[in-house]
C-alpha cells in the first residue's frame, strides 16, 4: 500500500510532503510571514496627510485630492534561485550540492503551498535558465515538482557562474515584496578574492524591500577542509575544464586561509546587511540544515 501512494507522487513530491508533514505537527506557526503591501482604496486627502500617497493621475482627472489607501497581504510571495552551474553536480550525482539545493526547494514549495502562499522558482547559471511563474495554487506546485525533478540525474553541463548580474536582474524583475531565497555554492571567480560587488548586488534587492535567505551550499570534508590525499594531485574546474597539478601539501595551508577568509566575509556581511546566511555543509546531512533553521526561523516570527 505504501509503495503505492510513494508511486502515485514523483519522489521529490512525495519527499517533500514526508518531510513537512512530519516536521510541521509540533509548529504553531509559519517560519515565513506575510509582509507584501497591497493597495486598498482611495480616501479623501486630509490637511496632514503625507502627500506622498496622493492619487496625482486622479487628482489630474477630477481636480479633487485622494490618497491611496494600502494594506498587508496575509500571504507571502517567495523566489527561490537555485543555481545550476556545473561546480553544483560536486562531488557525485547522487549526494551534489544541487540535490541538496533540489530537495530544500521542493520541501519549502510544499511548505509555501500548504501556507497558501505564492512562490516560484528560478534556475541559473551565467544567466536565467529557467524561470517559473509566481502561483500559490496545487497545479502550479506540480508544475514547480516536475521542473525540480527534472534536474535529478540529469548529466552536468560546462556552466560556469554569474551570481551579481543575476542577482541584479531580479531585482529589476520582482516588483512586489517578496522572500529571495538563493540555493548555491557561491563559487564565481569574479567574487571569490572580494565579495564586495555579490554584496552590492544583495543590496539591491534589499533597497526594493525584498528579504533575503542565502543557503551557503559547500561539501564540507573537501571544500572547507580541504581533506584530500597528501601528495601530487590533479584538479578540474568543474565550470571551465581547467586542469591544475599540485602537491596538496603546498597548497593546503594558502588554499584554507582563503577559503575560511571568504566564508568569514560572507557571514559578516550578511549580518551587517540583514540578511539570513546559512552554511549548509551537505556532509551533515538534510535534515539537519533546514529543519534546524526553519524551527529558528518560526521562533523569530
Amino acid at each position: 500500500m505504501l509503495r503505492e501512494i510513494a508511486q502515485s507522487f514523483s519522489s521529490l513530491d512525495f519527499f517533500a510532503r514526508e518531510t513537512v508533514e512530519g516536521f510541521i505537527t509540533g509548529m504553531h506557526k509559519s517560519p515565513f510571514h506575510g509582509f507584501s503591501v497591497e493597495f486598498a482604496e482611495h480616501r479623501a486627502y486630509n490637511q496632514g496627510d503625507s502627500i506622498r500617497n496622493i492619487d496625482w493621475k486622479l487628482f489630474a482627472r477630477t481636480d479633487n485630492l485622494f490618497v491611496k489607501r494600502f494594506e498587508e497581504e496575509t500571504n507571502l510571495r517567495a523566489h527561490l534561485l537555485l543555481d545550476t552551474s556545473t561546480s553544483m553536480y560536486y562531488p557525485s550525482i547522487q549526494n551534489s550540492k544541487l540535490e541538496f539545493a533540489l530537495k530544500s526547494a521542493a520541501v519549502l514549495s510544499y511548505m509555501l503551498k500548504k501556507q497558501r502562499d505564492a512562490f516560484g522558482i528560478t534556475f541559473f547559471s551565467e544567466k536565467i535558465n529557467q524561470q517559473t511563474s509566481v502561483k500559490s495554487s496545487s497545479s502550479h506546485y506540480q508544475d514547480v515538482i516536475s521542473l525540480l525533478e527534472s534536474y535529478r540525474g540529469a548529466k552536468a553541463t560546462q556552466n560556469q557562474t554569474n551570481i551579481v548580474s543575476m542577482l541584479h536582474l531580479m531585482a529589476e524583475k520582482i516588483h512586489r515584496r517578496s522572500l529571495v531565497i538563493l540555493f548555491s555554492d557561491l563559487f564565481d571567480s569574479a567574487t571569490f578574492e572580494n565579495p564586495q560587488p555579490l554584496f552590492d548586488a544583495f543590496n539591491h534587492l534589499k533597497f526594493k524591500k525584498h528579504e533575503i535567505i542565502i543557503f551557503h551550499i559547500v561539501s564540507g570534508k573537501e571544500e572547507l577542509k580541504f581533506n584530500f590525499p597528501s601528495g601530487p594531485h590533479k584538479f578540474v574546474d568543474a565550470e571551465t575544464g581547467e586542469e591544475l597539478k599540485v602537491n596538496t601539501d603546498e597548497v593546503r595551508e594558502e588554499y584554507l586561509k582563503r577559503i575560511q577568509n571568504f566564508n568569514k566575509q560572507m557571514k559578516h556581511k550578511s549580518l551587517q546587511y540583514g540578511i539570513d546566511y546559512i552554511e549548509a555543509d551537505i556532509d551533515k546531512g538534510f535534515e539537519q540544515i533546514l529543519l534546524p533553521f526553519l524551527l529558528k526561523r518560526q521562533k523569530l516570527n
